[in-house]
């Protein structure tokens, strides 16, 4: 791939998605966007760039950005999170919300379902303490793809196998031929949405807590603020944010401050 085509790429992921592309990640290029020239019988990379900026083809520009902005997923990644979801986090909305008893999580950049089914599981997990509570999860995505595999929730061996402990792969899904199935109990709990992380969120409303793991990884600085700053204005103030472990708001914004003794969660400041 020429620079220049290299260069028109990179302008085209981050004007759609936010997504950085930078020269060392360039071997991306060629594994991801390959399949989707050969799905439009393009024989190279050389001729998916001329096609899209002489067709200027619309399809073909949301293949290529949703090949580029999907991101591997699996059950309890990185367990901590989770871990901290129940002893540190819930604890408290358990008091404070035990009158309405009813609370939204929103899971951005959701992928294939990992995420969302992970937090369903350790909601269901705590039983009879959240018993008659209205629990709504909202995940989310930039890929179409990827969001009907999610609501499917229709996983391999080899997915099922990674993060999620045997005990809890029997009691919360169903086999499926040679797959394994979300039971409907947890896939109700689950809202699957559309949504760019470049636009304006109000229209999904508010929300207790958001999971916003390891996607801000992949924006430059004035994109990871204004993403930041809009998930800011959806949460009450006493919300809580989960970023990946090698994401951090210092120095990005000044609407969140590290949650005290703890690792990755962030209140309101």
């Amino acid at each position: 791939m020429t620079p220049a085509d290299f260069d028109f790429i990179s302008t085209l992921l981050k004007g759609r998605s936010g997504l950085v592309l930078t020269p060392d990640k360039s071997y991306l290029l060629e594994s991801r966007l390959m399949p989707v020239a050969r799905k439009n019988s393009l024989s190279s990379l050389e001729e998916l760039v001329s096609a899209i900026r002489t067709r200027k083809d619309e399809a073909l520009i949301v293949q290529v950005t949703e090949a580029m902005t999907t991101n591997e997923s699996f059950f309890f990644r990185d367990i901590k999170p989770f871990d901290l979801l129940r002893d540190v986090v819930l604890p408290p909305f358990l008091e404070s919300r035990a009158s309405r008893k009813s609370l939204r999580v929103w899971c951005a950049a959701a992928s294939s379902g990992q995420e969302p089914y992970s937090i369903a599981i350790v909601l269901k997990e705590l039983g009879a303490r959240l018993a008659n509570w209205k629990i709504d999860i909202v995940g989310t995505d930039i890929s179409h793809d990827i969001l009907n595999k999610a609501k499917d929730g229709l996983y391999t061996q080899f997915e099922v196998q990674r993060g999620l402990p045997i005990q809890l792969l029997l009691k919360y899904f169903e086999k499926k031929d040679e797959s394994w199935q979300i039971k409907p109990e947890l896939r109700k709990m689950i809202t699957y949405k559309y949504f760019n992380l470049l636009e304006d969120p109000a229209g999904l409303g508010k929300f207790d807590i958001v999971f916003c793991r390891n996607v801000l990884i992949y924006f430059d600085a004035p994109t990871k603020t204004k993403v930041l700053d809009s998930i800011a204005r959806l949460m009450p103030k006493d919300g809580m944010l989960f970023l990946g472990g090698a994401e951090t708001v210092l120095g990005v914004s000044d609407k969140f401050k590290p949650l005290a003794g703890q690792r990755g969660v962030y209140t309101l400041t």
